[in-house]
């Protein structure tokens, strides 16, 4: 497949969990099985919390640093969030692109095989040789 990198406005659609058409369906399972997913996810998580923040900062009325120490707790908090529930929102944004479940998990698990064979390699000559 192809992999077609949506526009900066369908991708901020996507960011707030709007789907893509089916053309878009390789670079959604590439974007939750790249080497950066993680940093992915937070980027659409940024995309979400400024929604939020923009608003607070211009029309909320208060002193200025009121204002900014608010979205920057309300952004922890997001933050917070987004870290524990970032294996299971990337893994149903691949489901509402038509992948099966736990596709993108399986993506980057082959992703990383040979580093995963390598480690377990070293680790069964240091500590599982056989005694003489």
């Amino acid at each position: 497949m192809e992999v077609v990198r949506p526009g900066p406005l369908r991708w901020f659609w996507y960011a707030l969990g709007g789907g893509l058409p089916p053309r878009f369906r390789a670079w959604v399972l590439h974007d939750a099985t790249c080497r950066t997913w993680q940093l992915r996810h937070f980027a659409r998580a940024f995309a979400q919390m400024s929604l939020v923040a923009a608003p607070v900062l211009l029309l909320v009325p208060g002193p200025l640093w009121v204002r900014l120490l608010a979205v920057l707790l309300g952004w922890l908090v997001a933050l917070q969030y987004a870290l524990f529930t970032m294996e299971e929102a990337v893994e149903h944004r691949v489901r509402k692109a038509g992948f099966p479940p736990g596709a993108a998990q399986a993506g980057r698990h082959e992703l990383h095989a040979d580093e995963r064979a390598a480690a377990a390699a070293r680790y069964a000559a240091r500590y599982r040789a056989p005694e003489a």
